[in-house]
């Protein structure tokens, strides 16, 4: 009898215990989530409802169903602004990879003023990006940027128009991307680096494996997990960009169409044009577009990112 009373009296130590932390656990987690909430769960939601419904200038809303999404379906510039987003992603972010993955190789040597490169190719990521467009729209200003003026010292003549030639405007937007983006995936890349160990590469000079081979199958194999996340926050990052595009080309611009993003087609739209159910919408394909592309990589890493 006295052996069941301790037993249960040591049951409800033990379940007050769990309740305990895990009530300390909610009240630990609470700030985070309460703002997740309030700042991202809630107004997901909001802006999900607001895509069927059509909003006035003075914030009264009257449903319409699937008309704003019937809308997207014909208009050419929402057409064009999808294209604009699938060609920047698709052509910053592997260059971006690529260039971060060499940058963080070479950083990772042990030569004279490491420190001085890393902190080199990081500068760029923790400038504010209005200020990076705007010193970039100085750089490619056609009559007397940096750009055109070393093109000319070297024989070239003619001025590129980099902000208003339509064929030229998107990839002028992809340099200013990938300069941005490099230092800040060279900085986790390198971190991946610095996990592998060295006895994999001393085991491999031994066996006779030079740089080139140890870097496809040491290095490479092993930084997977890294590149994995890289590729995704990059691909994510890419097809939000907005703030470079608003501060490098006028809204007077002829060639805006060709480098408008979707973000920024939702902005005009939301904000300039005060049309936040057509907005809305706009914004729900741009969070499908990116759910998919996710999902796919993430069902794709498992062939090819090691864990072990």
């Amino acid at each position: 009898m006295a052996t069941q009373t301790a037993t249960k009296k040591l049951s409800k130590h033990k379940n007050r215990e769990k309740r305990e932390n895990r009530n300390w656990g909610w009240f630990l987690i609470a700030p985070t989530l309460i703002g997740l909430l309030i700042l991202n769960i809630f107004p997901v939601i909001r802006t999900f409802i607001m895509s069927f419904q059509n909003v006035s200038t003075f914030g009264i809303s009257s449903w319409i169903g699937l008309d704003n999404y019937t809308r997207l379906v014909g208009d050419p510039e929402f057409w064009m602004s999808f294209r604009n987003t699938l060609i920047y992603g698709l052509v910053q972010v592997p260059i971006t990879v690529i260039l971060s993955t060499i940058a963080a190789v070479l950083v990772n040597q042990k030569i004279k003023g490491v420190q001085i490169y890393r902190t080199i190719y990081f500068v760029p990521m923790i400038a504010a990006p209005a200020a990076v467009a705007m010193i970039w729209r100085w750089v490619y200003n056609s009559d007397f940027g940096l750009i055109n003026n070393a093109l000319r010292a070297l024989g070239f003549s003619g001025n590129i128009s980099w902000l208003s030639n339509p064929n030229v405007v998107i990839w002028s937007l992809i340099i200013v991307g990938v300069w941005s983006a490099v230092g800040y995936n060279m900085i986790l890349l390198l971190a991946g680096l610095q996990e592998i160990p060295k006895s994999y590469y001393e085991a491999a000079e031994i066996d006779g494996a030079g740089p080139i081979r140890q870097l496809f199958h040491i290095t490479l194999p092993l930084l997977t997990p890294q590149l994995f996340f890289v590729v995704v926050t990059s691909i994510i990052s890419a097809f939000q960009v907005f703030d470079t595009i608003f501060v490098m080309f006028d809204v007077t611009n002829p060639a805006l169409d060709h480098v408008q993003s979707l973000v920024y087609k939702f902005f005009n739209e939301s904000f300039v044009l005060n049309d936040k159910g057509y907005g809305a919408a706009i914004v729900i394909v741009l969070v499908l577009l990116i759910g998919i592309v996710t999902i796919l990589q993430i069902i794709g890493q498992r062939k090819w990112v090691h864990y072990d």
